[in-house]
């Protein structure tokens, strides 16, 4: 295949870097057995390499009711995993928000490349972690997670989305309207990397 052989680029007017994400469902010793698990097993450890400038608004509100992933971004996160023989740890184009800066998320959504899909909590969390020089100032672009959605009462009611931001000097974890478009904000979204020419 193309990544056996080493044939791929990224999409460099849209991508910003690789990035390396853990295949959690095949490791389920670690990251629990759904995706909520898999979020708070990479939350806990994010949390603490912020040394206490960490606050989760959404503390108790993670699980299945109130967090899941869209149906796009499950189904390009397991075409990744095909194309790359079901690794430990998935490689996929990345860009943090610069490319959806000021969109709604829900704009973002109808404005996607064909190859591009939202970037859930999970995988902003790990990417936060191997990056940590994305989110470190207040006048740093805050992140929209495109690729999940999230409902505030677990009624089965999904309208809003998480996001990051800057708050008195620290990271906070909350939710946000999926129809809002703060120019401070940017969806974060992945790519299915392009081939390089034959």
């Amino acid at each position: 295949t193309d990544w056996q052989k080493g044939n791929l680029t990224l999409a460099p007017e849209l991508a910003e870097k690789w990035g390396a994400v853990p295949n959690w469902e095949k490791h389920p010793e670690i990251f629990g057995n759904n995706y909520n698990e898999a979020f708070q097993k990479v939350l806990d450890p994010f949390k603490k390499s912020l040394k206490g400038k960490f606050y989760n608004c959404c503390q108790g509100k993670l699980g299945e009711g109130y967090l899941r992933q869209l149906e796009r971004s499950i189904n390009f996160w397991q075409e990744l995993i095909n194309e790359q023989g079901d690794p430990d740890i998935i490689i996929v184009p990345i860009q943090f928000g610069k490319l959806h800066a000021g969109k709604s998320v829900r704009w973002a959504h109808e404005v996607f490349k064909t190859n591009e899909f939202g970037l859930g909590a999970f995988a902003i969390i790990t990417l936060l972690l191997t990056h940590p020089e994305r989110l470190q100032n207040f006048d740093d672009l805050w992140i929209d997670i495109a690729g999940d959605e999230y409902s505030p009462e677990a009624g089965g009611d999904f309208f809003r989305a998480l996001c990051l931001y800057f708050s008195s000097s620290e990271v906070e974890l909350d939710t946000c309207g999926v129809d809002s478009f703060p120019d401070y904000y940017g969806s974060s979204s992945g790519f299915l990397p392009d081939p390089l020419p034959q």
